[in-house]
């Protein structure tokens, strides 16, 4: 049985169990005392099942706490009580101390509970309540295992249908409605950071004359190369989307103006110095015009005016000849 276990109990509480279910010594097994630590130690090591001793009191909080927390709320928590009845006197009162633990437990959101009492000699019936006990809790771990499977299984069904969601298919760079939710999440950490945060908008010049002169095959065909050059000479922080069409965004973390400028010029003469092998027998020559612009004090937080002043200097660019970069600063700047 693979599993990551955590034990929240004493060393006693470990041993019992393992002296009760050897086959978990198989299994990815830890202990730790039920302390203050607990919280940061399961948000960490984030296991499969948490295993809590139901004779120390503060196991009950923890497991409440791990319960109301949505990044951990996904374990699974057993409570067993591994001693007799009377231990759990000041923590479960009542008459009916069994009835009593599994009410507790799921009061504080426990998935299950058991009780483990001591095997007694020359006695069958104890002897066949023993291990229908061990019985119960082996089968409730396995459910535990089954059912964070199907969750991890789940979370990763998820994460790839959200990369297919926010990745374009032709050139494989993030799409626009990637853009759409990274740029304010780029702009706030930069306001909060106090850092510079710079756009560029790229545009490739006459891509419709491409289309109309070679077809569409050959204008996907310079979109790829177009994207797998900006990757390979993008700086580590420098984050490029497809736009749409043949515009492509780049998003870059902690620059100024004059280093966006240069970030700039450096992809425009890389694209229009080294032509485009579209095949043995074609190759293109691409250039692209690139408008740049930094983010202002009065800028809005979803990036909309951000990205309009780099559109307009786009504009300059490709009215002003093509193949260029404009990074004209508004007054003010």
């Amino acid at each position: 049985m693979n599993a990551s276990i955590l034990i929240v109990g004493s060393v006693e509480f470990h041993a019992t169990l393992l002296d009760r279910l050897h086959y978990l010594a198989t299994c990815s097994v830890e202990v730790i005392p039920s302390t203050r630590e607990v919280m940061s130690s399961i948000q960490v090591k984030k296991p499969d099942l948490l295993i809590f001793s139901a004779n120390q009191a503060s196991s009950w909080e923890i497991c409440r706490m791990v319960k109301q927390n949505s990044s951990l709320a996904w374990i699974y928590c057993i409570f067993v009580s591994d001693q007799p009845a009377e231990a759990l006197s000041e923590i479960l009162p009542g008459w009916n101390w069994e009835l009593g633990l599994r009410a507790a437990a799921l009061e504080v959101g426990a998935d299950a509970c058991c009780w483990l009492s001591s095997k007694k000699d020359n006695c069958k019936i104890a002897e066949a309540e023993w291990r229908l006990q061990n019985w119960l809790l082996t089968s409730q771990i396995q459910t535990g295992i089954r059912q964070v499977e199907i969750y991890r299984n789940l979370m990763q069904s998820n994460d790839y249908l959200s990369a297919i969601a926010l990745a374009d298919p032709l050139t494989e760079l993030s799409n626009r409605r990637a853009l759409d939710w990274e740029l304010p999440r780029q702009i706030n950490n930069a306001r909060t950071r106090s850092t510079p945060l710079s756009l560029l908008i790229l545009d490739v010049d006459y891509f419709k004359s491409v289309n109309d002169t070679h077809g569409h095959l050959v204008g996907d065909r310079v979109l790829q190369l177009l994207s797998a050059r900006l990757r390979h000479n993008l700086r580590f922080q420098d984050t490029p989307f497809r736009y749409g069409g043949e515009e492509l965004v780049i998003i870059l973390n902690n620059t100024k103006l004059t280093e966006a400028k240069l970030v700039a010029e450096r992809i425009n003469f890389l694209i229009a110095t080294q032509p485009f092998m579209i095949d043995k027998k074609l190759a293109l020559k691409i250039t692209v015009s690139i408008g740049v612009a930094t983010l202002k004090a009065n800028d809005d937080d979803q990036g909309v005016s951000l990205l309009d002043r780099a559109d307009q200097n786009l504009l300059k660019a490709k009215s002003s000849g093509r193949n260029r970069v404009v990074a004209q600063p508004e007054e003010g700047d």
